[in-house]
This record gives structure tokens, C-alpha cells and sequence, in this order.
């Protein structure tokens, strides 16, 4: 067994490897090439493009067969201020429903692993980080608005100002105080979306942090939001459902 952490292998090259049973967590296969490999009982989750397999782009069938088991998954990619506003009662209902479910746990359980992801009180954590990130400072110009309890990507590098405190145990009311709090901040700004201003780019903010400091279509910045909140909350009901299990 090999462990390879935060390792550089651009360019290398696998000939007659057995990688049975390995696991890849935030790796980027962008640009990689397999020939003649076996596939078998493989588990693929992430953000995928232009997925070649036998000559065939499988991406937009892949993209396709979900939008037609859920389809409210296709309103979170809206174009218009109406569409977002939609967009964003879905996810206020759907968490607002995971939410509930996950209260039936006991509470030491909400700071529980599932095969290494995110508890559920990190997971919720992460959609602080995102509206602090994304809404707070991109679209409304707060260069450090991150909550204690913000909690960025584990592979993020450590930032000053933006705060990492993995060993943080809040109870689920307190992280859902600040939780509503930036669900109520995102309300705001879609709900008094235009046209005008949804076409518009932010203005960069000075000093370190996520978003780096230049301009984004505010489109751009809610379409982030909403697709982070939308697979976190099915990762969140993944996890849930081990959880319930035990």
C-alpha cells in the first residue's frame, strides 16, 4: 500500500499497475489518458467533462439521465433572476427537510464520518464558507466575512483570515444560527435580483481570501452556490442514510 498526499505526479505513466481497491480523493485526472484498462465495480463522483469512454462522450448522457431522476436538478443551472429566485426556494425546502431528518440522530452522530467525508455538522459548516465566500465577499464586497465556524475545502491552502478550525465541535442549533443567517443573506441579494444586475461583474475586493480579489459575473457567483449547495445536500442525505444505518 502506497499513500501519496499532496503529491505531484504530472505526466507520469502507469504501465501494467494494479490499482485494485484504490481510492482518489480530490485528485485531478484533467487531460489523462487510459488504454486497455479494466473498469469494473468503479464508484466515479466529481465534476466531469468531455468523459471519452469507447469513443463515446458519456457526459451528456450522464447529465441527462439525472436531470430526468430529479428535475429540479436542471432549474439549478437558471439564467434568469426569476429562475434563480425559484432555484433558491428549492434548496431552502430541500435542506429544510435534511435538516429535519438529520435532528433525529443523536447529536454526537452529527460530528460522525462516513469513509472519510464530511460530518454533517461540517458539511453545514462548508455552506457557510460558500455564502461567506461566494455572496459575502465576491458579490457584496466584505474582503473578510467569514464566520469562526466557516469551514473551506480541506485541500484550500490556510489563508489569513479565513478560518480552518477542524477540531470546532458546535452543536447543530449553533451552527444553523449562522447557517439562516447566510441562507437569509443569499434571500436578500436574489431576491432583489434584475436583469441587469444578474448580467452584471462584481467588484474585487482588496486583501487575501477566497474568491481571489478581481471581478466575477454575479451569475457566475450564484451558479456556485447553488450547484455547492445542491451536491452537499445530497453528499449530507448519502451519509445520512449510513448514519440511520448504524
Amino acid at each position: 500500500m502506497a499513500d501519496f498526499h499532496r503529491q505531484d505526479l504530472n505526466g507520469s505513466r502507469f504501465s501494467f499497475t494494479d490499482l485494485t481497491g484504490s481510492v482518489f480523493r480530490d485528485t485531478d485526472f484533467s487531460r489523462s489518458t487510459m488504454r486497455g484498462v479494466e473498469l469494473r465495480d468503479v464508484s466515479i463522483d466529481g465534476d466531469v467533462h468531455n468523459l471519452v469512454i469507447n469513443g463515446v462522450d458519456v457526459v451528456p448522457l450522464i447529465e441527462a439521465e439525472l436531470d430526468r431522476r430529479d428535475p429540479d436538478r436542471a432549474r439549478m443551472r437558471p439564467d434568469t433572476a426569476d429562475g434563480f429566485r425559484v432555484a433558491w426556494d428549492i434548496v431552502e425546502q430541500r435542506w429544510a427537510g435534511t435538516v429535519e431528518r438529520a435532528r433525529q440522530l443523536p447529536p454526537e452522530q452529527l460530528h460522525e464520518s462516513v469513509d472519510g467525508e464530511w460530518s454533517f455538522i461540517e458539511t453545514l459548516r462548508h455552506m457557510i464558507f460558500v455564502a461567506d465566500s461566494w455572496v459575502l465577499r465576491a458579490i457584496l464586497g466584505d474582503p473578510t466575512p467569514w464566520d469562526a465556524l466557516s469551514l473551506p475545502w480541506d485541500g484550500m491552502p490556510d489563508t489569513p483570515e479565513v478560518p480552518r478550525d477542524r477540531s470546532a465541535r458546535p452543536s447543530l442549533d449553533e451552527v444553523l444560527a449562522v447557517r439562516h443567517d447566510r441562507m437569509a443573506t443569499v434571500r436578500r441579494v436574489i431576491d432583489g435580483l434584475t436583469s441587469e444586475t444578474l448580467a452584471a461583474d462584481t467588484t474585487p475586493v482588496e486583501g487575501p481570501g477566497w474568491p481571489l480579489p478581481r471581478a466575477y459575473p454575479v451569475r457566475k457567483c450564484l451558479l456556485i452556490v447553488l450547484n455547492e449547495e445542491w451536491h452537499h445536500r445530497l453528499f449530507a442525505e448519502r451519509d445520512l442514510a449510513v448514519l440511520f444505518g448504524r
